[in-house]
């Protein structure tokens, strides 16, 4: 069975940890110091349910309230990855701006999504708990995660669950993963 090829934008406020969830995800390794992102994109071959996935992750430029959505950004991305900072209250409040803008912009009322809260690992920080994030998701109807970019905590399940959302928005399986005929 050929590679099922799937684009995902990964997007959320400066400094969330959008690139160092891409690059632990793809390389295996955590970046401490990075430059911040103009926008890049990376490959990676997915393993999911006995499918091959070519995922192609566009990690964006962090955006703020006022951004622009450009077209780019809905055109062609079958699923989005829209990550806050469990220790900034401002990147949470931004993440909701950017998803009335994505759905506005895509004409739906519905994307495949997965909410991420980052940099779980930084207890002391903590400003937004697991079910203000659980909360936000299930207002959305997309999945959530929590993750650790640094200590690779639950990166591999982001990845994993945006591609088990693409799936269930574009018919090819139902909300149990059981193939549709």
């Amino acid at each position: 069975m050929p590679a099922k090829q799937r684009k995902i934008a990964v997007m959320g406020f400066m400094a969330v940890g959008k690139s160092s969830l891409v690059i632990q995800f793809v390389e295996n390794q955590f970046v401490d110091s990075y430059e911040p992102t103009i926008e890049n994109t990376f490959e990676k071959v997915v393993h999911y349910r006995g499918q091959e996935y070519l995922t192609q992750l566009v990690d964006t430029a962090g955006q703020d309230e006022y951004f622009l959505m450009p077209q780019t950004y809905t055109v062609g991305i079958h699923g989005y990855i829209l990550v806050y900072s469990v220790t900034s209250m401002k990147s949470y409040e931004v993440l909701k701006v950017i998803y009335d803008k994505l759905l506005d912009q895509m004409g739906t009322n519905k994307a495949p999504i997965v909410l991420v809260g980052n940099k779980k690992d930084l207890h002391m920080q903590r400003v937004i708990s697991y079910d203000m994030g659980k909360k936000l998701a299930n207002e959305w109807n997309s999945a959530f995660v929590e993750s650790s970019a640094k200590q690779n905590e639950e990166v591999d399940t982001i990845f994993q669950r945006v591609l088990q959302e693409i799936e269930k928005q574009y018919g090819t399986q139902d909300e149990t993963g059981c193939r549709l005929l």
